[in-house]
């Protein structure tokens, strides 16, 4: 792949073959950062997992620190005083069987969609629209619940979700590169010890192969996994 002159001239400033102590790594994901926006940084951890095993198929949400630095559009799928509830709380959609039909129809202008457990029967008629783009609530990841008040808020205030892709790969992103390495270590560190906590205890051997960062359009970086914690 061809790559543009600012990449080349980021890339210089990464050694391929060394792994960075976690802040050196997210300052240089800042410095290597060529686009003109404020980009996002990501994480990408290579696990030691087959996700084809449905106890190593690792699952879940964690609210990062500092956020995102992205707004999120919530949509609520619920009835009566929930409604009300899910409003207050910040929501930008809220409604029930015609919001579903809408979705049906082909509406996505929301990123999440948190559900209560009484309308999934109606929600799953749409699993073949909204699983493959990601968008189905789960209870691992706190989206479908009687709490859509909290979701709501958390979701608002940075809440990601994670899962593994088919060769146990997962990506995320951690925040902008206006936060700076500090908050970005910050973040980092909130992931790294929620995929600690949901290590598969069938595993053989070590769980985290490697971990690297990267802003949207920089060279990626390798990231010492022990220095995360310090």
């Amino acid at each position: 792949m061809k790559r543009g002159k600012k990449y080349v001239e980021a890339a210089k400033l990464v050694d391929g073959s060394k792994v960075y102590p976690a802040l050196e790594a997210l300052d240089l994901a800042c410095k290597t950062s060529t686009s003109k926006f404020d980009a996002s940084v990501d994480v990408a951890f290579r696990l030691n997992i087959d996700p084809r095993k449905a106890e190593q198929n690792i699952r879940g949400a964690i609210v990062l620190p500092n956020g995102t630095g992205k707004t999120r559009k919530v949509l609520v799928i619920c009835r009566g005083a929930k409604q009300q509830e899910a409003t207050e709380a910040g929501a930008d959609y809220v409604g029930e069987a015609e919001i579903i039909n809408k979705i049906q129809q082909g509406w996505f202008d929301f990123d999440v969609i948190v559900a209560t457990p009484d309308m999934m029967g109606q929600l799953g008629k749409l699993g073949r629209i909204l699983g493959p783009k990601g968008l189905m609530p789960n209870p691992k990841t706190g989206t479908v619940t009687m709490n859509v008040a909290q979701a709501v808020k958390e979701i608002k205030a940075g809440k990601v979700e994670y899962r593994p892709d088919k060769v146990g790969n997962i990506q995320m992103t951690i925040g902008k590169v206006s936060f700076g390495a500090d908050k970005l270590k910050e973040n980092l560190k909130a992931v790294y010890d929620a995929l600690m906590k949901v290590r598969p205890s069938t595993i053989k051997g070590g769980y985290i192969k490697n971990i690297s960062v990267a802003s949207t359009m920089g060279p990626g970086i390798k990231v010492e996994a022990d220095s995360i914690s310090k």
